[in-house]
């Protein structure tokens, strides 16, 4: 049976708090999961690529966490702590 090891998300945009400061907004576009067969990739069917903001590259960029046992994601990398 296959089991989720991961969850994959992009960044999307960035946005202003009150206070100023800019901030990273990320979307969850998937999964990572371990299957008997080896590990696999599972895409939201929603999930379109040509939308992610490039900077002028011909590829994004998908990281991938652990999610946390009580069904919210681990704690991000620095810099990467306000995703959704």
């Amino acid at each position: 049976m296959a089991h989720k090891t991961h969850d994959l998300v992009v960044k999307v945009g960035e946005y202003t708090t009150r206070d100023g400061q800019t901030k990273a907004r990320y979307e969850q576009v998937g999964a990572l999961m371990q299957g008997d067969n080896g590990p696999f990739v599972m895409l939201k069917r929603t999930f379109n690529p040509a939308g992610v903001p490039s900077d002028g590259r011909d590829n994004i960029l998908v990281s991938a966490f652990e999610p946390r046992n009580d069904g919210q994601r681990q704690q991000a990398p620095s810099g990467m702590s306000d995703r959704h």
